[in-house]
């Protein structure tokens, strides 16, 4: 029996809802674990963020003189070394009445605190710079990167072997928490003694034996096979040069702002051991995998622990791989991921964003980081990009959701009608276009729709128009 029901032969697509109007689950929200209070004596975050504010000034100065002096861009600010080319240095010595040397120290700090962000030859203003008289989370969070870039903010001893420095620094992590602990002057004695014996553990966890016949026992070398106490001086010094502690009079004192970002670093360890779905030690795949039945909040959650285990690079490159995968979804949850990543993760989309499977969620990615409100970042993909992300996200949809998800994601194609957005699917080339074709036609209760949208798939798939 035909139906008499009259259609509308356009087709047109309903613009989505807006995100209020969708219903919320307010019974299946988890209780939220109360947040971890500072140490007692912690200053207020408002009174650290003046703290880390008065300490970055003269980074900030050479930064502001740059967007102003160097203009949009800051062409020519670099060597490709993410230093500042001579010429440039020699400009903004003179402009601020410096020397070059402290102009170049100024802006190496900056560089480390995110305030300038250098790419290549060019240079541009960081968004903690836009954010810094406003923002005290901004401020803090520029400082703290600071603070783990200490071992790159002061010259190291050049007379000292490149591994026993990389072993005082993976060391000092261990000394700051016993100088947090301590909440006073510690002698340097004292810190070299455990210095020392955290050393010696990390190069008998490093220890291997040989395969094969020995003749004797390897042993783990001794701790007093290196000199530590000129690498312990050099160490101490580079933190106080971030202000993270003072030192002097044989003894080292962590200042208020080195004692919270210490306390921070601690509780990142704690969050990382208490993994809220259990997948800290899993790799990135089958994280992303686990998470993707979560809540965002939850799934932010699991991406902040993960990273928190494991170093900031080679976790962005688990990421990225696991995103040029087969599955859509977990491209999708990859991006979302590195979202928490924030800025360490910036050089690595930046350079996948000629993939042109990876393109479209690298271009949202960067301009949300540029500061583009997220509800308007999709602005910057073209008509094309936009389609090919249509098509991977319904590819998503069709391997891991529901019938109704698939047919409400027809909402969200910029497309103002079906057969434009058919015409638009058949052209962009995704590797998945047929199988998502197939999975609308089949899921959606319209015949007339349902039906060109089979047509469209049997000519995708035949090559035909």
């Amino acid at each position: 029996m035909t139906s008499r029901i009259p259609r509308d032969s356009r087709l047109r697509l309903v613009r989505p809802r807006p995100l209020a109007a969708a219903p919320t689950a307010v019974n299946q929200r988890r209780p939220r674990r109360p947040a971890p209070r500072p140490p007692e004596g912690t200053p207020a975050p408002a009174e650290l963020a003046r703290m880390a504010r008065s300490h970055l000034a003269a980074a900030a100065r050479v930064a502001r003189w740059a967007d102003v002096a160097l203009g949009p861009g800051s062409d020519g600010a670099g060597d490709g070394k993410a230093t500042l080319a001579d010429t440039t240095a020699e400009r903004a010595a003179g402009d601020l009445g410096l020397t070059a040397a402290q102009v170049r120290a100024d802006w190496d700090t900056a560089r480390l605190a995110g305030l300038v962000e250098v790419h290549g030859d060019s240079a541009r203003p960081g968004w903690r710079l836009r954010a810094w008289d406003r923002d005290d989370s901004a401020v803090l969070r520029g400082w703290v990167a600071l603070f783990d870039a200490w071992s790159l903010a002061y010259p190291e001893p050049a007379d000292h072997e490149p591994a026993a420095v990389a072993e005082v620094v993976s060391a000092m992590p261990q000394v700051l928490s016993f100088l947090q602990l301590s909440a006073g002057p510690v002698p340097v004695e004292q810190l070299l003694d455990l210095l020392e014996q955290r050393v010696t553990e990390l190069r008998t966890e490093r220890c291997e034996i040989p395969y094969g016949p020995q003749p004797e026992p390897a042993e783990p070398p001794r701790s007093g096979d290196t000199p530590l106490a000129p690498l312990l001086d050099w160490a101490l010094h580079a933190l106080a040069s971030v202000g993270a502690l003072t030192y002097g009079d044989g003894h080292a004192t962590l200042t208020p702002l080195g004692s919270w970002a210490v306390w921070v670093k601690l509780e990142q360890i704690c969050v990382a051991a208490q993994s809220p779905a259990g997948n800290i030690e899993a790799v990135a795949e089958e994280m992303l995998r686990g998470c993707a039945q979560l809540r965002p909040n939850a799934a932010r959650a699991e991406y902040r622990a993960w990273l928190a285990a494991r170093p900031v690079g080679s976790a962005v490159t688990e990421l990225i791989a696991a995103a040029r995968g087969d599955d859509a979804l977990l491209r999708g949850l990859a991006f979302e991921a590195l979202r928490v990543v924030g800025a360490p993760a910036e050089p690595d989309v930046r350079a996948v964003a000629e993939e042109p499977t990876l393109r479209p969620y690298a271009l949202l990615w960067l301009a949300e980081h540029d500061g583009a409100d997220a509800e308007d970042a999709h602005e910057v993909l073209t008509r094309q990009e936009a389609t090919w992300l249509w098509v991977d996200t319904a590819a998503a949809v069709a391997d891991h959701g529901e019938a109704p998800m698939l047919v409400r994601h027809l909402e969200s194609a910029v497309q103002p009608t079906v057969p434009m957005l058919l015409d638009e699917v058949r052209a962009v080339g995704h590797p998945r276009t047929v199988q998502v074709l197939v999975a609308l036609a089949a899921a959606h209760p319209d015949p007339a729709l349902a039906k060109a949208v089979r047509r469209a798939a049997f000519q995708v798939h035949t090559g035909g128009n």
